[in-house]
């Protein structure tokens, strides 16, 4: 699966006083068709793309879809895959910020809602990033609500994987054979002397607690007492260990040569460059979660000498293959954005409107070096590596087939077996767990889910 993405964030800052919109900064909204065509020109059949959060929600159980009906019609009728990013970075003014203890189960309506509309899209990343976006908002202060403490971090992680959860089991209840591409960014933290050593194991782990909770994989006792120590409650943690959903994921690993860092004695954390790379931290994040993984972003800027972007693009693709070839089930890789994006050389803290020179198009849709060099790359490739492998646990179909008597029957077999997953110990079927009002109070009730089923199939990996 050879993909791109529309780059989409939409966070506030200057105290929720400033939306930052990158498909406005980059002329989305104007030039989508064009885009779209770029998309067609690579010959690239997967696109990473979602409606604007902040636009399309207008309040609880309100929606202007009209935007989304014309761009993902067009996506149909061109026979691209939309992979559905729902929440990138940011929710609309009347929600307020991720520490909103309403948002997971508003934004589980809205996301069943996408679903109803759209039921045609099988793949989703329903909440981007979630470790980046809590860090970013709760940690650093740079973005939404602009905090900087653990309590702030976990308060907001908490909110952000809750809303990924139950978002999917809202897909799953319209969608019973959706694929959830959880686009996560994949970092290490590297000791920079004996002293540093403990400081960088904390971190190490902090980094993992975003899929820990989504995936309902058990923390280490430290990280256990972190959590309770910053506000989340044993019930809230708990509900995350009664997900089961792991069956309708890829585990998708971001990597830049930001996600390495350097640690020093006091905790303080720098930039490394890369020093492991895609490989060794995709192949860490695989034996902890046994998950199919996806490269689900990569690029770096255009130098001076013009080829510093097609550089690392081979390098990725090489990890790409020698994590292929180590036998981890692979299913794609993404050159992320279609197009150059603006004032992400400052993670969008700040509005200086400088074009980062980092797409396979510049803003007047003009092919880069590493455009071609993908163009290319995806020809000499394409038909070398398998169209069918074992790697999701689902079958997968592009838009054209949607409705077809094939699919609705893998659909219509899949919400059998999760129906079956959901009967009770005693044999007696429950009835659909709804998403549980807004609460008033807290982030969670404790209230466990039933878990989704597992279905063994191929899946199309050109």
């Amino acid at each position: 699966m050879f993909a791109t993405g529309v780059e989409n964030s939409y966070p506030t800052i200057d105290g929720g006083r400033v939306r930052v919109d990158e498909m406005e900064l980059c002329r989305h909204y104007d030039r989508w068709r064009d885009d779209f065509d770029r998309v067609d020109d690579l010959t690239i059949h997967h696109l990473r793309y979602g409606p604007p959060l902040h636009t399309t929600w207008r309040g609880a159980d309100r929606y202007d879809w009209a935007f989304a009906d014309e761009t993902f019609a067009e996506l149909r009728r061109r026979d691209i895959t939309p992979i559905a990013d729902l929440c990138h970075f940011g929710v609309p003014d009347w929600v307020g910020n991720f520490q909103n203890p309403d948002f997971p189960a508003l934004f589980a309506r809205y996301a069943r809602a996408f679903a109803e509309r759209f039921p045609w899209v099988q793949f989703y990343t329903p909440v981007n990033e979630m470790y980046v976006c809590a860090l970013f908002s709760a940690r650093y202060g740079w973005w939404n609500e602009q905090l900087s403490s653990d309590r702030g971090f976990v308060t907001a992680l908490g909110h952000l994987v809750r809303a990924n959860v139950l978002a999917m089991r809202e897909i799953l209840d319209v969608r019973p054979d959706a694929i959830f591409v959880q686009s996560e960014s994949s970092e290490y933290y590297h000791a920079l002397n004996p002293g540093a050593i403990g400081p960088a194991e904390v971190m190490n782990e902090i980094r993992f607690l975003s899929l820990d909770l989504n995936y309902g994989r058990r923390v280490g006792s430290e990280m256990y007492v972190y959590l309770l120590d910053n506000g989340m409650t044993r019930e809230q943690y708990e509900f995350f260990l009664g997900q089961s959903m792991k069956h309708h994921c890829v585990m998708g690993n971001d990597y830049y040569a930001t996600n390495e860092h350097i640690v020093d004695a006091g905790g303080r954390a720098h930039a490394a460059g890369e020093i492991f790379g895609y490989h060794v931290i995709t192949t860490e994040y695989y034996q902890r979660y046994r998950l199919p993984v996806m490269h689900t972003e990569t690029n770096v800027d255009q130098g001076p000498r013009g080829d510093e972007a097609v550089a690392w693009l081979r390098k990725e693709w090489a990890n790409v293959l020698r994590v292929r070839n180590d036998g981890l089930p692979i299913l794609g890789f993404t050159w992320y954005s279609l197009t150059d994006q603006v004032d992400w050389d400052s993670a969008l803290r700040e509005r200086h409107h400088r074009v980062n020179p980092r797409g396979l198009y510049d803003l007047d849709r003009n092919i880069r070096p590493v455009g071609t060099a993908y163009r290319d790359l995806i020809r000499e490739w394409r038909e070398v590596l398998p169209t069918q492998s074992v790697v999701l646990s689902l079958p997968a179909f592009p838009p054209s087939r949607q409705g077809d008597p094939l699919v609705s029957q893998m659909e219509s077999e899949a919400r059998r077996r999760n129906r079956r997953v959901h009967d009770d110990d005693t044999g007696q079927p429950r009835t659909r767990q709804q998403t549980p009002p807004p609460s008033e109070t807290v982030a969670g009730n404790g209230a466990k889910s039933d878990p989704a089923a597992a279905v063994t199939q191929h899946a199309s990996t050109s």
